[in-house]
């Protein structure tokens, strides 16, 4: 058998506790402490209960709410703890067994509702702390989502980002206080969200309308989506290398030489569960590489500025690693002497020199060696040809 669970998770709506079922209303009747943001704790009456904020930022509550460990503690947070919530935080830090959770309907839920909007098929994304990029790879016309934002001033925040990029004509629904005697629930366009005055807590269903650029959901973006100095892996290129690095389900990826961090960029839009790093010997290159990951909603990708090897040394090791810079022999001997067993490596050379160094790596070690001769139509006089890019030969290899 194992103990009783000291903490109680409580998913609150605007309704307060007269949404909850009797069990966790009695749950809440019976607690010693009760622990939330001021406004959750003002929605639930007194029951003389000890009454603690939740405080800002919130990992600064995790020392606190540790410290009760052993009395019967409620947490209150917004419907459910593990959408977009606190439920997964409050999981990592304690012990199975020391907690259970009892959600409320969520917010997404409740918009959908009021928008009759199937969830399987609109984006859901709670962006309280984290940057509007993020939408960026999604945003495409007829595109819904439904997002969790941090405040009423992130409304206008959205409506001037969404206009910047070239979807000014998206419908915005703005839902403040779901579920609850405040409730609110108005439609505006873009302009009109630019100069509104909005209340806490907000949800906003984004019906996406304009002619900003839609990025591809295939790997292969066009090379304009990332700025650059010329060093960049071209689209075609570009996607021969991602299907030859074969990314799976929470894999992480070592992008050396990342140049502009195209590579890097494309593995991490493949799946959210993806993690890469970057790796780059050029301060100035490395920052555009944060600037192009920023700006394409993948700003979890880490940029180190470094030379590899030396720059490896200290890093978790990856499942894959892609060399687009700086191949070299001493970089190969020590990739094949630190990496563990069934690491999938790609490489891609385009000179003289670095080809013949992966022509005698493939003959020692094998995989697969492919040369990609590209060429585009081009004006040739009055008339048109072909112009042939620098060839790029690829080696790919399980170690």
């Amino acid at each position: 058998m194992g103990r009783t669970p000291w903490l109680t998770v409580v998913g609150l709506g605007e309704d307060g506790p007269d949404g909850l079922a009797p069990s966790t209303r009695e749950l809440l009747d019976r607690a010693e402490i009760v622990m939330g943001p001021p406004r959750h704790l003002s929605l639930v009456p007194d029951t003389g209960a000890e009454r603690i904020e939740w405080p800002i930022p919130f990992r600064e509550g995790l020392p606190i709410l540790e410290g009760l460990r052993g009395q019967r503690v409620v947490v209150l947070v917004s419907g459910d703890p593990f959408w977009f919530g606190a439920g997964s935080v409050l999981s990592r830090h304690f012990e199975p067994e020391e907690w259970i959770a009892l959600p409320g309907p969520s917010t997404f839920s409740l918009a959908a509702a009021r928008l009759g909007w199937p969830l399987e098929k609109t984006l859901t994304m709670g962006l309280h702390a984290a940057p509007l990029n993020r939408l960026r790879p999604h945003l495409a016309p007829g595109m819904q989502a439904i997002l969790l934002l941090r405040d009423g001033a992130a409304v206008p925040e959205l409506a001037r980002y969404l206009a910047d990029i070239g979807f000014a004509g998206s419908e915005i629904t703005v839902m403040e206080a779901l579920g609850g005697p405040r409730e609110r629930v108005r439609k505006m366009t873009v302009a009109q969200a630019l100069n509104d005055t909005l209340n806490h807590p907000i949800c906003v269903g984004v019906r996406v309308a304009g002619d900003g650029a839609a990025l591809p959901l295939a790997t292969g973006r066009p090379d304009t989506a990332f700025e650059t100095d010329g060093q960049i892996t071209k689209r075609p290129v570009r996607a021969l290398t991602l299907s030859a690095l074969a990314p799976r389900h929470g894999e992480h990826l070592w992008d050396i030489g990342g140049g502009s961090g195209s590579i890097g960029i494309e593995w991490l839009m493949c799946d959210p569960s993806l993690g890469a790093t970057a790796i780059e010997s050029r301060a100035d290159r490395a920052e555009r590489i944060i600037h192009n990951a920023g700006k394409l909603g993948q700003d979890r990708l880490e940029v180190i500025c470094g030379n590899a090897p030396e720059a490896l040394a200290d890093l978790p090791l990856p499942d894959a690693v892609f060399i687009g810079g700086g191949l070299s022999e001493p970089l190969l001997t020590w990739l094949f002497g630190t990496l563990p067993a069934r690491t999938r490596l790609v490489a891609n050379a385009v000179t003289l020199e670095s080809e013949a160094l992966l022509a005698r790596w493939h003959e020692e070690k094998g995989g697969a060696l492919l040369r990609i001769d590209l060429a585009q139509a081009a004006p040739l006089g009055p008339r048109r040809g072909w112009k042939s890019a620098y060839p790029v030969v690829q080696w790919s290899v399980t170690i």
